[in-house]
């Protein structure tokens, strides 16, 4: 779990202002059992919650007075386990899938969504300032810059079909102006955009992206820092009141069982209230930010192997692309 620094805490009740369905207080007198199935019991408890989740983000947003509004939803730390990531990749419209490098299941679960039609990213582990283990691959402070961009390389090599990268934790690495220099200058050779996970306030990720014309997005809000249903609530009518109020927003969540079940509940519904969901390439095509490619440039596979593939770039519905052959 990632710890959000830049987030107050919520301490609002999710439904405080919702009336409570009768099916949710109704209980059976004094002396007599409750006969209702445990299944009518689950489907009634289900939608109950349908039913909040719908009136609080009608008092939240107000759908029906405003015009579209955008997010993007990325689910981060992809590769480690193959059902969950599974289930996450037939999550209904664009979601985004972050895939760790050398992860057990990471490359087939990037073909798996690539071939469903999805976005897929580089989630790039990064020295944080809890002590966390990154796992392999991981960049740090105390690399040289050969290493450092080495291994950035072979991440991007390693993880297909990929557009854009973010941080995986990179609470520490993410404050150091010099190493984020080094991202960025490595990012230069491809057509990728970054995504600042903003996993500490003091980030400068972000603005040294934008010194280096590094198509960027920044995360505002995580879903799933509390995988509780109903923080999830929470943090989701957050990030549509963001959207409501700027246009567009961006999450970050993860494969959590908590998680994918509330998204494959709420995704179908994000239409009728006035809510469409992006990629970070479409966010970025909605900003006019997207990088401009006036060259040949190698693939990150044959950044890693030269004379293995021959590389040419095409341009599909303004995503600038490169094929190998």
């Amino acid at each position: 779990m990632i710890q959000d620094k830049t987030q107050p805490a919520d301490n609002g009740q999710p439904f405080s202002r919702v009336a409570t369905p009768y099916w949710i207080i109704w209980q059976a007198p004094a002396g007599r059992a409750d006969k209702r199935s445990p299944a009518l019991l689950r489907f009634l408890a289900r939608a109950s919650l349908i039913f909040l989740i719908a009136l609080s983000w009608t008092a939240v947003v107000g759908a029906d007075s405003v015009p579209q509004r955008s997010i993007t939803i990325i689910i981060d730390d992809v590769g480690n386990n193959y059902a969950l990531g599974a289930r996450a990749v037939n999550l209904p419209g664009p979601v985004t899938f972050a895939v760790l490098p050398h992860s057990p299941y990471g490359q087939k679960l990037a073909e798996l969504a690539f071939n469903r039609g999805k976005e897929i990213m580089l989630h790039m582990p990064m020295d944080n300032d809890q002590g966390r283990p990154l796992g392999p691959g991981g960049l740090t402070a105390q690399q040289t810059q050969a290493t450092f961009s080495n291994y950035l390389e072979q991440a991007i090599a390693w993880v297909p079909h990929i557009q854009g990268i973010n941080n995986h934790m990179g609470s520490s690495l993410t404050q150091s102006s010099r190493h984020m220099q080094w991202v960025m200058s490595s990012l230069k050779r491809y057509p990728l955009y970054f995504v600042d996970s903003r996993t500490s306030a003091d980030s400068v990720a972000e603005s040294v992206a934008v010194r280096n014309a590094i198509p960027t997005l920044r995360r505002d809000v995580f879903l799933d820092h509390d995988p509780d249903p109903q923080a999830i609530n929470i943090q989701f009518k957050r990030l549509l009141k963001l959207a409501y109020e700027n246009g567009n927003a961006v999450a970050i969540g993860h494969p959590y069982p908590s998680t994918l079940g509330y998204l494959e509940t709420v995704l179908p519904k994000l239409d009728a209230l006035g809510i469409k969901v992006v990629t970070p390439s479409g966010m970025l095509e909605l900003r006019n930010e997207r990088p401009v490619i006036t060259a040949e440039m190698p693939s990150p596979s044959v950044a890693a192997n030269p004379d293995s593939r021959r590389c040419e770039l095409a341009q599909e519905l303004h995503i600038t692309r490169v094929t190998c052959g």
